[in-house]
C-alpha cells in the first residue's frame, strides 16, 4: 500500500502544492475583459495559439448557456413539485443540488468547463482534431480563464480560533487553511482517467475502447452480477442494521458532491429526463437488450453529471466536496455558516439548536422542517403535508431511519447543552453551544473508531493498521478522496428490503412494521405520523443486516425500485453507483489494487484466485474483456470478506487509508493534546451509541453492543447498566 503519512509526518500530497505554486506564479497576471459576441474571432493559425478575444467570447457565451440551463431547470423542478408531477430524478436532484456558496462555486466551475468545450469545439472546426484543449493556451490565458469565470474568486476569510473548530472546517491545518475544509476539490490519490483524458467519461463516446475493450452498459452489469432472486437473500449474523446505519451517517459526515444545477443540457437545451443523447451535463444509463424489467430498450435511466470543482492545473475535471473532510459531527451542525445558523435556536441564549414548532415524537423533540416552499416530502403523501426535515446535511430526509439517526444526535446536543447550563450558569449561549458541539463530535470519532470500524475491517486489522492514536500531523492530508466517495457506498450492500418498525417489546406489531424499502424515501410524514423515531431505532438494533455475498449483492428494492412511489422507471441503485465511477474519471479495478500494494489479476485463472469463484470471475471478464476495466465499486464489493471483517482486502485499504488521514491530520481530534483535559478525556471513553439512545428515547432497553446481531431479549439490557457520560469535568471550565 502507498504511504499515507503516518510514520514519519510526510508532506501532504503534492497535487495541492502544485495547484499553490500555480496560483502564485499566475497571481501577477492583469487582464483586463472585454467580453463582446458570442465565441467568435480569428481562427488560430495553428493549434498552438488562440487569440486571447476568441477565449474571452468563449467565457461569455458559456455564462449565458449556463445561467440558461440553470434558470431552465429550476423552473421546470418547481413547476413539476408543484403539479405533482416530480419524478424520482426530480427528488434525487433536490437532495443532491448544490446550495449556498457551493453553488456560486459550482457554477464558476460550470462556467470554465464549458467555455473550454465551446473553444475545443471551435478549434475542431477549423480543423485541429487531436489535441487538448489547455495545450494551446498560455499561463496568462489560463489565468484570465479562472478569473473571468469566478474560478479565482474565494469568499472572505473564515476567522481561525484556536478553541473551536470553524464550521466550514478552514483552519484546522494552519498551515494550509483551505485543507479539508467544505467547498473543495476532493483529493486524487490516483490520476483521473477520462476519454479525452480532461473531462469526458468513458462509455461516453459510442464504440470508443478502454484498455483495448469496450466498457459494459453499467445497467447491463447489474443485470448480470448484482441481480439476484429473492430466495438468496441471506441475513448477517454478526451485524445489526444499525452497523448499515451508521455507516451511512458518518459517510453523510464526510462528503457530499451535488449534481449539477443544470438537468437540461447546457448547448442543447433539452431536458436531461426526455432525451437519451449525451449532452452534458446528461449521462443517461442506456437500457441493455432483454432487460429483465425495462423492456424499451430505446428508453434510458435519467443521469446527470456530478458538479465539478473549479479546475487548477491541467484543468482536469475533479469534483467538489460541499462537506468539511473531518469526522466533526458536520452532518448535525452543517458545513457552512449560514446553515449552521439556520440550525441554531435564536429564541434564547441556552446554546440549543432548533427544533420542530408543530410536532413533537411523545413529547420529545423532532428536526425542524426545512422552510422550501416547494418541498419533495410532501409528494410522498400528498394528504399528510408533511415537508422534509432540516439538519446539518441535505439528505437527512432520505430515509425516516436517517432521518432518525439525525433526530437522535440533535436531542443529544440540547441535553448536553442544558446540562452544561445547569453545571455553568455564566457561559454564554455560544460557549454551550461550542462546548456541546465539541463533545458531539468527539462521540461521533469514539462510536466510529471504537465500535464500527473493527467491525468493518475485522478487530485484529483494525488493530494493526489504525492502532493507537499517534498524535496530530500537519503535513497528512485528511481530503476525502474522490475513490472513497465510491468505495464506501459498500454499505448499500447491508440493507434489507424492509424498513422494520418494533413496539417496547422489540415486537412486529404495528399495520406498518415492515414497509418496504422503495415506499419508504423522502417520506418525513412516517417519522411525524407513524410513531416517531423510537420503533425505527429498536429495528436498527434488533434486526440483523443483510449480508454481503457474491451472489447476492443489492436487493432489488433499490436495483429495480428506487423511488418508483413516484414513477413508471424506478432507478438501479447499482448502476448509478458504476456510472457515478466513471462520471468521476475514478481508475478501474487493477489500478487500485496496484496502489493499495495487491496483485493485479490479468486472466481468468487469476481472477478466480482472487475472488476465490471461477463463475464469477468469468462473468466479469465476458462483460469487461480486462480486470482493469471493471469498475471500482463492483469490484470491491465483490471481493470475499477478510475474517471477521465485512470487507475484502481492496476496500480494507482504502478504508485504512481515508480514516487514518482523518484522524491523524485533525488538529481538533478528540485524543489530542489540549482539546480536551485528561479528566474530560477519561470521561468521553465511557459514551456508547446505546446511551445516547437511552438518553434521548423512550427507550429502557437496548443492545450492549449496538452494531452486532442482537436478539430480544437476551442480547439486550436495561439502560440503567449502561454508563453515563459524567459532565463534571466540564465544571468551570
Amino acid at each position: 500500500m502507498q504511504d499515507i503519512g503516518v510514520a514519519h509526518c510526510p508532506t501532504v500530497a503534492g497535487g495541492l502544492i502544485v495547484e499553490m505554486k500555480l496560483l502564485l506564479a499566475l497571481a501577477g497576471v492583469v487582464a483586463t475583459l472585454v467580453l463582446a459576441q458570442p465565441c467568435e474571432g480569428t481562427a488560430p493559425a495553428s493549434p498552438t495559439a488562440v487569440e486571447t478575444s476568441v477565449l474571452q467570447n468563449c467565457v461569455k457565451e458559456a455564462k449565458l448557456l449556463v445561467d440558461a440551463a440553470y434558470n431552465r431547470t429550476q423552473g421546470r423542478i418547481k413547476q413539476r413539485l408543484r403539479s405533482g408531477s416530480a419524478s424520482p430524478m426530480d427528488l434525487l436532484f433536490y437532495f443532491k443540488q448544490p446550495v449556498a456558496a457551493t453553488r456560486t462555486i459550482v457554477q464558476a466551475a460550470d462556467y470554465m468547463h464549458v467555455a473550454l468545450g465551446l473553444l475545443e469545439e471551435k478549434l475542431q472546426l477549423q480543423g485541429f482534431n487531436s489535441f487538448n484543449v489547455t495545450d494551446v493556451l498560455t499561463e496568462s490565458q489560463l489565468w484570465l480563464l479562472s478569473k473571468a469565470s469566478g474560478c479565482a474568486v474565494q469568499d472572505q476569510e473564515e476567522k481561525c480560533g484556536n478553541n473551536y473548530r470553524t464550521i466550514t472546517g478552514r483552519c484546522n491545518n494552519r498551515r494550509r487553511p483551505w485543507l479539508g475544509a467544505s467547498n473543495t476539490a476532493l483529493a486524487r490519490w490516483l490520476p483521473a482517467q477520462y476519454e479525452d483524458g480532461l473531462s469526458l467519461p468513458f462509455g461516453w463516446t459510442p464504440g470508443k475502447r478502454h484498455n483495448g475493450f469496450l466498457l459494459p452498459l453499467v445497467r447491463a452489469v447489474s443485470n448480470q452480477i448484482v441481480r439476484f432472486p429473492r430466495e438468496r437473500l441471506a441475513s448477517d449474523r454478526g451485524r445489526a442494521l444499525m452497523f448499515m446505519q451508521w455507516g451511512q451517517f458518518i459517510d453523510h459526515d464526510l462528503d457530499f458532491v451535488p449534481e449539477s444545477p443544470a438537468r437540461v443540457a447546457f448547448t442543447a437545451g433539452v431536458d436531461c429526463e426526455k432525451t437519451c443523447a449525451q449532452l452534458p451535463p446528461c449521462f443517461p444509463i442506456k437500457i441493455p437488450p432483454n432487460d429483465p424489467r425495462i423492456k424499451n430498450q430505446r428508453d434510458c435511466i435519467p443521469f446527470s453529471r456530478s458538479a465539478p470543482a473549479c479546475p487548477k492545473k491541467n484543468v482536469i475535471r475533479n469534483q467538489i466536496n460541499t462537506l468539511t473532510s473531518f469526522l466533526d459531527a458536520s452532518m448535525v451542525y452543517g458545513s457552512e455558516v449560514s446553515l449552521a445558523l439556520r440550525l441554531r435556536n435564536r429564541t434564547n441564549f441556552h446554546g440549543l439548536l432548533a427544533i420542530n414548532q408543530q410536532f413533537s415524537d411523545n413529547g420529545r423533540a423532532l428536526l425542524p422542517f426545512d422552510n422550501l416552499r416547494d418541498s419533495p416530502c410532501l409528494l410522498t403523501n400528498r394528504s399528510a403535508r408533511i415537508p422534509c426535515f432540516l439538519a446539518g446535511d441535505s439528505r437527512s430526509s432520505e430515509t425516516p431511519k436517517l432521518a432518525a439517526m439525525h433526530t437522535l444526535f440533535m436531542r443529544e446536543h440540547n441535553r448536553l447543552a442544558t446540562e452544561l447550563r445547569r453545571l455553568n450558569p455564566r457561559w454564554t449561549g455560544d460557549k454551550l453551544y461550542q462546548e456541546a458541539r465539541k463533545i458531539v463530535g468527539a462521540m461521533v470519532q469514539i462510536i466510529t473508531y471504537r465500535d464500527y470500524l473493527p467491525l468493518v475491517l475485522g478487530a485484529e486489522r483494525a488493530r494493526r493498521t489504525l492502532g493507537p492514536y499517534r498524535g496530530y500531523c500537519p503535513n497528512v492530508d485528511p481530503r476525502v478522496a474522490n475513490v472513497f466517495t465510491l468505495a464506501f457506498r459498500f454499505g448499500h450492500t447491508m440493507l434489507q428490503p424492509f424498513m422494520f418498525r418494533l413496539d417496547n417489546q422489540f415486537r412486529a406489531s404495528a399495520p406498518n412494521s415492515r414497509v418496504p424499502l422503495s415506499s419508504v424515501f423522502f417520506a418525513s410524514w412516517r417519522v411525524v405520523h407513524e410513531g416517531g423515531i423510537d420503533p425505527i431505532i429498536r429495528g436498527l438494533m434488533a434486526t440483523p443486516a443483510k449480508l454481503n455475498r457474491q451472489d447476492s449483492m443489492l436487493v432489488d428494492e433499490l436495483r429495480d425500485r428506487l423511488f418508483k412511489q413516484l414513477r413508471r422507471i424506478g432507478l438501479d441503485l447499482a448502476a448509478l453507483n458504476m456510472q457515478r465511477s466513471r462520471d468521476h474519471g475514478i481508475p478501474g479495478y487493477n489500478a487500485w489494487r496496484r496502489f493499495c500494494g495487491l496483485s493485479q489479476p490479468r486472466n481468468l485463472a487469476q481472477l478466480s484466485r482472487v475472488l476465490r469463484n471461477q463463475d464469477l470471475a468469468r462473468k466479469f471478464l465476458n462483460m469487461y474483456g480486462t480486470p482493469d476495466n471493471i469498475d471500482i465499486w463492483i469490484g470491491a464489493i465483490a471481493e470475499p470478506l477478510l475474517p471477521g471483517a465485512r470487507v475484502g482486502p481492496l476496500l480494507a485499504c482504502l478504508f485504512e487509508n481515508q480514516f487514518t488521514r482523518a484522524r491523524r491530520g485533525d488538529r481538533f481530534w478528540w485524543q489530542k493534546q489540549g482539546v480536551f483535559t485528561k479528566r474530560q478525556r477519561r470521561a468521553l471513553s465511557q459514551i456508547s451509541l446505546s446511551r445516547i439512545v437511552c438518553d434521548n428515547t423512550g427507550i429502557t432497553t437496548v443492545s450492549r453492543d449496538i452494531f452486532r446481531a442482537n436478539t430480544y431479549p437476551q442480547d439486550f439490557v436495561d439502560c440503567s447498566r449502561i454508563p453515563r457520560l459524567n459532565l463534571s469535568a466540564w465544571r468551570g471550565k
